[in-house]
C-alpha cells in the first residue's frame, strides 16, 4: 500500500503528523469515541438512533512554561468530547459534514487549538463504516466575534385560530403587532378540514404537521406581509429583516433534539413549545382555548377583540 493510501485511512493524528508545518505543535487525540444519535438525511434514519464514531486529532500550541501537572493549563480531552456533545445537542442533523464542521469550529474556539482533524463514521448503515473527514486550521476560521450570529430581538409570538385567520380584524391585528416594534412570528393549527388518517404513528405525525403547514400558506395568502418559514436560519434572517414569519413546523419539530411532547393536533401546545425555544415572555392566543400546561405564559384574546394587549 502506498504511503498516500495508507495515510488516507490512518488515524487523523497520523494525517496531522504527515502534513505538519515547520511550527512546533503538540498533538492530542481522541480515538473511537462512539455515541448513539439520530442523524441522517434518509427517511429510514428518522426515529431511530445509530452509532457514529469520532476520531479527532488536535494540534495545539505548546505551553510556554511548566505544566505543573495542572489540568487547567492544557486543552483536555474533555473539551474535545464536550465539543462533540455540544454540536449534537443543538438540533438533529442530516449530514455528517455539518456535524464535523461544527465540532471543528467549537474545538478551534479553544485558545490553544491551532489545527484539527475530525473523522466521523456511521457504523450501522452497511457492512462497513461510512464516514467523512475534514481538516480545519485556526487561520482559516473566523474569529469568535465573526462566527457568533447577531441575536435578533426577542420576537412577538402569536397563535391564530382558524376563526382568527378568517376574521375581518386580521390585517388590523397585524398592524398593531408591527407597532409593538418586535419581530413577529405567527403560529397556526391545521384547517377545519379533516386530514387523512393512517395507522402508522410516524406517518400520521408527518401528515398532521403538513396539515399545519398548509394552513400557514392559507394565512400567508390573507396578508402579503406574511412569509412562511420552516428553518431556524430562515426565521432568524426574516426576523432581523423585519418580515412577518408564519411558522411551518415540520423541519424544526422533526429535527429537534428535545422532541416536543405536544402532538400536532394540540396546535396551541405545540406553538407554546416553539415559543419556549425563543424563551418568549408570553404568547398571545387569539380565538383558541389554552392548554392546561404550557412552557411559556399564554394570554387568551377573543376573536372579536379589535385591540390586542401589548406585553
Amino acid at each position: 500500500m502506498t504511503t498516500e493510501t495508507r495515510l488516507a485511512f490512518a488515524h487523523p493524528s497520523e494525517r496531522a503528523a504527515a502534513t505538519a508545518t515547520s511550527d512546533v505543535l503538540d498533538r492530542i487525540s481522541v480515538r473511537d469515541h462512539t455515541v448513539e444519535v439520530e442523524i441522517g438525511a434518509f427517511q429510514a434514519e428518522r426515529g431511530v438512533t445509530q452509532r457514529i464514531c469520532f476520531n479527532i486529532a488536535v494540534e495545539v500550541q505548546p505551553l510556554s512554561g511548566p505544566i505543573d501537572d495542572d489540568v487547567d493549563r492544557i486543552l483536555s480531552y474533555d473539551r474535545v468530547t464536550e465539543a462533540i456533545q455540544a454540536a449534537l445537542a443543538v438540533e438533529r442533523l442530516a449530514l455528517l459534514e455539518t456535524l464535523a464542521d461544527r465540532v471543528a469550529e467549537l474545538i478551534l474556539a479553544e485558545p490553544q487549538a491551532m489545527r484539527v482533524f475530525v473523522r466521523i463514521e456511521k457504523l450501522d448503515r452497511g457492512p462497513g463504516a461510512l464516514g467523512v473527514e475534514i481538516m480545519r486550521a485556526k487561520d482559516s476560521t473566523p474569529s469568535p466575534t465573526e462566527v457568533t450570529p447577531d441575536v435578533p430581538e426577542q420576537p412577538e409570538l402569536v397563535f391564530l385560530s382558524n376563526a382568527a385567520i378568517a376574521a375581518p380584524h386580521l390585517n388590523g391585528w397585524l398592524d398593531q403587532l408591527h407597532g409593538f416594534g418586535r419581530p413577529l412570528v405567527l403560529c397556526v393549527g391545521a384547517s377545519d378540514s379533516a386530514a387523512p388518517q393512517v395507522a402508522h404513528k410516524m406517518a400520521q405525525r408527518r401528515i398532521d404537521l403538513l396539515a399545519i403547514e398548509q394552513n400557514a400558506w392559507v394565512l400567508a395568502a390573507r396578508d402579503d406581509r406574511c412569509v412562511v418559514v420552516e428553518t431556524r436560519t430562515e426565521l432568524e434572517w426574516a426576523m432581523k429583516n423585519g418580515q412577518t414569519c408564519v411558522w411551518a413546523p415540520s423541519k424544526i419539530v422533526l429535527d429537534s433534539v428535545d422532541t416536543p411532547s405536544a402532538q400536532p393536533r394540540d396546535a396551541v401546545a405545540l406553538a407554546a413549545w416553539f415559543a419556549a425555544t425563543f424563551e418568549a415572555r408570553e404568547m398571545l392566543v387569539i380565538g383558541a382555548d389554552l392548554p392546561d400546561d404550557a412552557p411559556v405564559p399564554l394570554r387568551a384574546v377573543s376573536v372579536d377583540a379589535k385591540t390586542l394587549p401589548h406585553a
